[in-house]
């Protein structure tokens, strides 16, 4: 599936890119907090030509237009297959050393870390653009946008001193019907793949039970329990922390929900990484590494933290004001690369009567 672009669209990127620009001259951005200078990173020249296969977990609504800009710089004739990260993890499984893809960029580790085995090793000069902590210990892929997860909820049904400082107290019977959670999602399955790894299996089990038992409501994705809590129809929601900042952009400060990063840690406090990793049998090589080094570069740094309010994983690029910084959040202490068991945690999720 190719994806064109619309010129109204382009425009407006062609604007973010001379904002970016601009903020790089002047060190001017009134909506984020200023970091370290950013390092010059290599403009791709519009002169490579030639095609690229992206498998893309991440929405189309979300990264398509740093995408197109890619194609447009540099000429390459990209063509992009949307889906789950799960579902694409498991067609490249699946098409082994006959997939047309180069590229898999996936919304997860988990997603990333199961399809390893079919993976080649970055250079090296790519590679170390993303900090070490969110790249594979192999090599083999790069982070390149942070997400963390939260808990959103209504600061108008729930006081902030009954936030539940771990997920796991979201399984108390004062919860019952009041949650939401989206089973099927990647960063979910991601989640719950860390609890598996940080709680073992048994307090897991004990976990999924609970908000079984608890009637938490099923929202296919993210977005739609965000509008749940702000609709009054759950008070809680798990979801990635850049949903609500997507509403409060459209819908102004008013928007009646917000982000909570459990206080206590745990597995309802990850950061996880989107990233990017080059199929092993890719047929164009050198046009898969120019568009992982791109996602790593200033400008679509700068995208993620200003369209999409992702946490950016370049040094020097300035962070949106709206973020609780990395460095405030109990994140637990769990290697990215010990989150790659989606299957077993689809399997434990359906054993549990979370999944049909």
């Amino acid at each position: 599936m190719r994806s064109l672009i619309p010129s109204g669209r382009m425009l407006a990127l062609a604007a973010f890119v001379i904002v970016v620009a601009a903020m790089a001259a002047c060190g001017a951005d009134p909506t984020a907090t200023p970091t370290a200078q950013p390092q010059a990173t290599p403009t791709p020249a519009p002169q490579a030509g030639g095609s690229l296969v992206i498998y893309s977990g991440r929405g189309e609504s979300l990264v398509d237009p740093i995408i197109q800009q890619f194609a447009d710089v540099t000429g390459i004739d990209v063509e992009v297959k949307y889906g789950g990260t799960a579902s694409l993890a498991a067609t490249l499984l699946e098409e082994g050393t006959n997939s047309p893809a180069d590229v898999f960029y996936a919304q997860d580790p988990g997603g990333l870390g199961a399809v390893e085995s079919l993976l080649a090793p970055l250079p090296t000069d790519i590679l170390e653009r993303s900090p070490e902590w969110a790249r594979s210990p192999q090599g083999l892929w790069a982070g390149v946008s942070g997400r963390a997860r939260v808990l959103v909820y209504s600061p108008d049904r729930v006081p902030e001193d009954e936030l539940p400082a771990d997920v796991f107290e979201l399984t108390d019977p004062k919860w019952k019907g009041r949650i939401g959670w989206a089973p099927t999602n990647g960063s979910f399955l991601t989640m719950v793949t860390g609890m598996r790894e940080l709680w073992g299996e048994e307090k897991t089990a004990e976990w999924i039970s609970g908000m079984v038992e608890n009637d938490a409501v099923i929202y296919p994705k993210n977005t739609p329990q965000v509008a749940a809590v702000a609709a009054g129809e759950i008070d809680i929601g798990l979801v990635n922390h850049y949903y609500l900042y997507r509403f409060i952009s459209e819908e102004g400060e008013d928007f009646a929900a917000r982000n909570y990063h459990p206080s206590g840690g745990g597995p309802g406090a990850l950061v996880m990484v989107s990233g990017a990793g080059i199929l092993g049998t890719a047929e164009n090589r050198d046009n898969a590494e120019r568009f992982v080094e791109f996602l790593l570069g200033a400008v679509a740094q700068q995208f993620f933290a200003g369209q999409t309010f992702e946490y950016p994983l370049v040094e020097g690029v300035k962070v949106n004001r709206l973020l609780t910084p990395l460095d405030e959040i109990a994140r637990p202490d769990i290697a990215l690369a010990d989150l790659a068991d989606l299957d077993g945690t689809t399997a434990v999720l359906r054993e549990l009567g979370a999944l049909p």
